[in-house]
Order: structure tokens, then C-alpha cells, then sequence
């Protein structure tokens, strides 16, 4: 039998930014919708990097694209309360970026869901369909080292 990981606290997390809850996050049973987990995760990265970088990642000649992303619920979270947001990296690799990212709720320690979001970086020069793994750019990296724990 495996152990399950440890719920994580805000202790586990570098970087922060808040999130403003909407009626429409929550599904038909009262709580965050799934997707919008997801939008979470993808909005701290980016706005992160965004933010640090003075640049607009979008334009770069190498982009982070989306390799893997998974979530663990441990509670249920929703409208109208704020979501603060807690950012980490595990891992910088030449050409990769692994990140987990905390969500929290009112006033508890634990995070209510933490999310694993992986940036492959790609070509940009060419567009879809042909667009090969390369180095992620020195910016990207000086703006995510930082979160390295």
C-alpha cells in the first residue's frame, strides 16, 4: 500500500496572487467547477510570469506550452469568497518547468486543492503543428528559479 502524499500548507508555497470567485465557477452541485481548477493553475503561472518577465510571454520566439496538469481535492471551495493562489516550482530542466500550485480558501492552513502544471518550451516561429522542443528562454528561467523550493 502507497502513502498518500501530505496535504500541503501555505508554508509549501513561494509566490502568491488572489482570485476573484464568480457565480458561474460554481457547477450544479454548489462548488468550484472542475475546469476552472484548471484555469486557476494556468492564470498564477502565466500571470507570474507575465509579471516578472516585463514581457508578453505570448511573443517570445520560445513559448511555454501545457504538458501535464493534474489536481488533488481535498475540500470543497467555491463562490463568493476570494482564492489566494500558492506557487512553487519543483523543477527546472532545460526545457521544462514543473510547478504546483496551492489553492486556499478563508482562514485554513491546508490547501483545499493543489494542482501540477507542467511548461514544455516549443518553438514559436513557425506556428502549430511545427513547433519542436527547445531551450526555454533565459527570461522565463530568471523569473522562475526564484520559486525553486
Amino acid at each position: 500500500m502507497s502513502e498518500r502524499a501530505a496535504r500541503p500548507t501555505r508554508a509549501d508555497y513561494v509566490a502568491w496572487r488572489t482570485a476573484t470567485t464568480r457565480w458561474r465557477d460554481d457547477d450544479a452541485y454548489g462548488h468550484l467547477n472542475n475546469a476552472t481548477y484548471y484555469e486557476l493553475f494556468d492564470t498564477a503561472v502565466n500571470a507570474h510570469l507575465y509579471e516578472e518577465t516585463g514581457v508578453d510571454v505570448r511573443a517570445l520566439a520560445q513559448i511555454g506550452v501545457v504538458a501535464e496538469t493534474s489536481c488533488r481535492y481535498f475540500r470543497e471551495i467555491g463562490f463568493p469568497e476570494p482564492i489566494e493562489m500558492g506557487m512553487v516550482v519543483d523543477k527546472v530542466g532545460t526545457s521544462s518547468i514543473v510547478y504546483r500550485i496551492g489553492l486556499f480558501q478563508g482562514e485554513s492552513d491546508e490547501a483545499a486543492a493543489e494542482g501540477r502544471f507542467v511548461h514544455v518550451y516549443v518553438d514559436n516561429e513557425h506556428g502549430a503543428g511545427n513547433r519542436p522542443v527547445v531551450p526555454m528562454p533565459d527570461v522565463v528561467r530568471a523569473a522562475v528559479e526564484p520559486l525553486l523550493r
